[in-house]
């Protein structure tokens, strides 16, 4: 039994990732495993007796994963509230709202065939491999091994919607009714975000019309994304949305991913506005509202350390304190409990929020972009290239076989430029005096690949461009 214990949990290291969980349906992800986890987090989080809500994406195997989870996690005493398709930040808006742990069944933005699990405590608090999800891994080893134990008595399980009061909830935090009329083409990649904005930006949920026409596109719930992957991140599936965008003559565009909790945007000419532009955007929002709100003491907002330049200097200049973290989703979870902060930002457009538990929300940071661009009567492509005044490159991935060796080669080309950190990868500022501007190179190792991750930028193209360059010829050499 022991070696099938250690094989169990081997199997389990290629799905848990730093997190959450995902893998291969069929393959790496069946119902019996899922089931062990459903129990395995129960145990976690203590919930015999309790609360777990959990929910689910449209991919064709996640209804099924939503019922194995709960056999599990009744099989040991907790009382699981089924609230069915959904998006991830509509799980993260029951576990708060209801101030239970919530497990998401979501791939995300990956392919059709993966699925997996996004975990929360109570009151939409991450989950990590630092902080539970190891232990709910090493759990479920166990369970798949030797089998589930009753609890003292059996969970219940039962259903609810709870879209109507997310939405309402989300409209309560932001005011859309005053702004000017604006066209919003919204590709949701078949994703999510087809059931969630007409509900939040229109009226199906029953809330009052809007001044925004949506012009839908690949709203229908198809796990299977027949038309292009529900991952925005990649320029390619941003593609349909642009020519839209221009054909129409929309106002702007947004792009969700396929749980719909990051939300990309494009102005009308088609061209992307880059995620730390929104950030700095809905950081003055934020500030503003906390000030308004009479905010006693320093008022906080997170980025993380690859935002552009301009995030932390609209920070400061709003007269708030900007802090910088670590890339990564739990980790900023935990500094936005830490630090009391109003906001977080990462430039992989995950946008937290104090008003949200301090949970992301791509939802929640559309609506504040859509209500300061309606407030007033410029272009987005004017209003939004104020924050976007510096050259950035992008995360440009390189596969290599020995990561020290290539992150030592760019350490010796860059290190006599720049000064040196090591608090997230390595991250290079270059030196810079009157005659030297402004430009910075990081260079992070992926955590699940063989990939460097390469962001860099410049106070104008052309540093970008030579600081770039220089870099990936390093990396690659």
């Amino acid at each position: 039994m022991a070696s099938e214990h250690q094989d169990s949990l081997i199997d389990l290291n290629t799905v848990v990732k730093t997190y959450d969980v995902r893998g291969l349906v069929g393959d790496q992800l069946t119902e019996p495993i899922i089931e062990a986890f459903g129990a395995a987090f129960a145990d976690e989080v203590e919930a015999a007796g309790q609360q777990i809500v959990v929910g689910h994406d449209m991919r064709p195997s996640s209804p099924d994963f939503a019922a194995a989870f709960a056999a599990g996690a009744t099989a040991r005493g907790a009382d699981v509230v089924l609230i069915g398709l959904c998006s991830t930040d509509e799980t993260y808006y029951a576990s708060g709202a209801l101030n239970a742990p919530a497990a998401m069944f979501t791939a995300s933005h990956n392919p059709a065939a993966y699925n997996g699990i996004k975990f929360s405590r109570a009151g939409a608090q991450g989950i990590s491999l630092d902080t539970g999800l190891a232990a709910i891994r090493d759990r479920a080893s166990a369970f798949i091994a030797d089998g589930i134990p009753a609890g003292e008595s059996a969970g219940t399980v039962t259903e609810r919607d709870v879209l109507a009061d997310y939405a309402a909830y989300l409209r309560s935090l932001v005011d859309l009714s005053g702004i000017r009329p604006l066209r919003v083409v919204v590709d949701a990649g078949n994703g999510m975000g087809g059931l969630t904005v007409p509900a939040v930006l229109g009226e199906a949920a029953g809330l009052p019309a809007l001044p925004i026409e949506i012009i839908p596109m690949y709203f229908e719930l198809d796990g299977t994304f027949p038309n292009h992957e529900a991952n925005p991140l990649e320029p390619k599936n941003l593609v349909d949305l642009q020519l839209k965008v221009v054909e129409v003559g929309a106002d702007l565009g947004l792009a969700f991913d396929g749980d719909a909790d990051r939300c990309f945007v494009v102005d009308e000419r088609g061209a992307p506005v880059t995620p730390s532009a929104v950030a700095a955007i809905v950081a003055l929002r934020e500030i503003a509202r906390a000030k308004a709100a009479g905010h006693e003491g320093e008022i906080h907002v997170i980025h993380n350390l690859i935002t552009s330049r301009i995030v932390p200097e609209t920070i400061e200049a709003a007269g708030a304190i900007p802090v910088k973290t670590k890339v990564g989703h739990s980790l900023i979870k935990d500094q936005m409990a830490a630090t009391g902060a109003v906001f977080g930002g990462e430039h992989s457009a995950h946008y937290y929020f104090k008003d949200f538990w301090g949970a992301d929300n791509g939802m929640l940071a559309a609506m504040h972009l859509l209500a300061e661009f309606g407030l007033q009567t410029d272009t987005l492509s004017d209003f939004s290239a104020r924050y976007m005044p510096y050259s950035v490159s992008g995360e440009i991935n390189s596969t290599v076989t020995d990561l020290d060796a290539a992150r030592a080669r760019v350490r010796a080309v860059l290190e006599p430029i720049a000064e040196v950190d090591e608090f997230d990868g390595l991250m290079f500022v270059g030196r810079t005096g009157d005659d030297e501007p402004f430009w910075w190179c990081s260079v992070r190792p992926s955590n699940t690949e063989p990939l460097l991750r390469l962001n860099v930028e410049g106070a104008d193209r052309a540093t970008m461009e030579r600081i770039r360059d220089l870099a990936l010829e390093a990396i690659r050499a």
